[in-house]
């Protein structure tokens, strides 16, 4: 397995300039940089608004008492996806796209997770929602 990823991450560079000459040829320079430069930023709004998103449930999971294991491993493939979005070239725009859709994300979650366990220590003080106040006299606070 080792030596397929290898292979791929040699390969990926030439199949990238490869695929940049034959769109160049077929619909210029210009429009072949806008793509890239319009894929990379399309690309950096849609992380970060999936990425603000999943950032607020993982905060509510985790004020519930809940582990959000799914959520971290889809977080991680949020980033890869992002990674992939900025690298230039359309190999790796297709893949860094098919990373923010969400069956996706469900599909390969279920696949790495058929041989995982997730174990953790993390225990909430109070399950429930934490809200904590002090309660002070006049003569507690300066």
């Amino acid at each position: 397995m080792g030596r397929f990823i290898l292979l791929g991450f040699l390969l990926l560079p030439f199949l990238e300039i490869a695929g940049f000459i034959w769109l160049g040829g077929q619909i210029g320079i210009l429009s072949t940089l806008a793509a890239i430069i319009l894929t990379a930023v399309a690309g950096v709004f849609i992380v970060r608004w999936q990425g603000l998103g999943m950032v607020l449930d993982i905060r509510a999971m985790m004020a519930r008492g809940e582990m959000p294991q799914r959520q971290f491993a889809e977080m991680m493939m949020i980033a890869a996806a992002g990674l992939f979005l900025l690298i230039p070239g359309f190999i790796t725009d297709a893949i860094g796209f098919a990373l923010l859709i969400p069956p996706v994300r469900h599909w390969l979650y279920g696949q790495m997770s058929r041989n995982m366990v997730v174990v953790t220590t993390y225990r909430p003080s109070q399950p429930g929602p934490a809200y904590k106040s002090i309660d002070l006299d006049n003569d507690d606070y300066r």
